[in-house]
């Protein structure tokens, strides 16, 4: 494992550049993000460890960050006072955009992976966003309302039109920019009786998506018939801050939690493509804990997952002021 302290600066969210397999990104927060600045790393994974390659700084707390998908050398932040900042590693201080549309915190950022020139942001405020930064455009494009705190936005990773929400009410919903407002809200279903505070779509099962929040249990959904879920995973003590669906394994996903530890686990569906337990109603699949990663010593925040190299590296931040770079496969059972 390699780490790096994030000294004064509590982790919110880390994030692998889609670009370099060495590169990350950390956003931080100090005092825990309840008042006080934010610092973005740059953080480089070198032979003798990870190190510092630039950090910027900000006049109010982090929650996440996103690399750009079309530029190697951007990414945005998501900032307590509302703003999203666009920094360009080349250029010193000072972010190269910013918009200022939402009026409370921003807690999600997700790039779309298809139409490279948009990203959307999600809010405090109830609204979920989408801008379209090359276009030099400081204005949103379209605007989704929840009408709920909404503590995560993600684009469907095959499709250029197609964002997913939860948030504090409970419900998961889908948007079609095809559609027109306010009809584009083409799902609604609730997946929890409580805050849901995170999600990630399946990157092999365009129908696939996982919740989690406050009620500690990381669920599957078919979106083809979202009134039961696929999968319940239980084991997590506290809430669940964030949840990661791997690039290489299509059944499996990470979970980072405040109870200071990332879970990862099987889905149940055995790794087969196109095959989903549960889907058309069926009970729930069997999906297990396959291991645990615990060296953080507060709440865990974040983890993302690299795209290169040998299958199973990942990342994860916390409140103990750590970044973990780990190898999921050293702490996975026999699948």
């Amino acid at each position: 494992m390699l780490s790096f302290r994030t000294t004064g600066y509590n982790g919110y969210a880390v994030k692998y550049s889609p670009f370099f397999d060495s590169r990350l990104a950390c956003a931080a927060s100090s005092n825990f993000g309840l008042v006080g600045n934010g610092r973005l790393y740059i953080l480089s994974l070198t032979p003798s460890g990870i190190i510092c390659e630039k950090h910027f700084d900000t006049q109010d707390s982090l929650f996440d960050v996103c690399f750009s998908e079309s530029h190697s050398n951007q990414l945005l932040v998501a900032s307590g006072d509302g703003s999203i900042k666009l920094f360009d590693t080349t250029v010193d201080q000072f972010p190269v955009l910013q918009y200022k549309e939402h009026t409370r915190e921003v807690f999600s950022l997700s790039w779309n992976l298809v139409d490279k020139g948009l990203f959307a942001s999600s809010s405090w405020d109830g609204a979920v966003k989408v801008f379209n930064p090359d276009a030099n455009q400081r204005a949103s494009i379209a605007t989704l309302p929840v009408g709920a705190c909404t503590y995560s936005c993600a684009w469907q990773p095959s499709s250029p039109s197609i964002i997913s929400s939860v948030a504090s009410d409970g419900l998961c919903r889908i948007f079609d920019l095809r559609s027109p407002p306010p009809g584009n809200e083409i799902i609604k279903t609730r997946v929890s009786q409580m805050e849901v505070l995170t999600q990630d779509w399946n990157k092999y099962r365009p129908e696939l998506l996982a919740t989690a929040g406050v009620d500690r249990v990381v669920r599957t959904w078919d979106l083809r018939n979202p009134a039961v879920p696929v999968t319940e995973l239980q084991g997590h003590g506290y809430a669940v801050r964030r949840v990661a669906w791997s690039p290489h394994w299509p059944d499996v996903v990470l979970s980072a939690s405040y109870d200071m530890s990332v879970r990862v686990w099987s889905d149940g569906s055995n790794g087969a493509v196109g095959v989903g337990a549960g889907v058309g109603g069926a009970p729930a699949g069997q999906g297990r804990l396959l291991g645990v990663m615990d060296r953080h010593t507060e709440f865990c925040a974040g983890v993302d997952w690299c795209l290169f190299g040998g299958e199973g590296w990942a990342a994860s931040t916390g409140w103990d002021e750590m970044v973990w770079v780990w190898d999921v496969g050293s702490v996975m059972g026999s699948r």
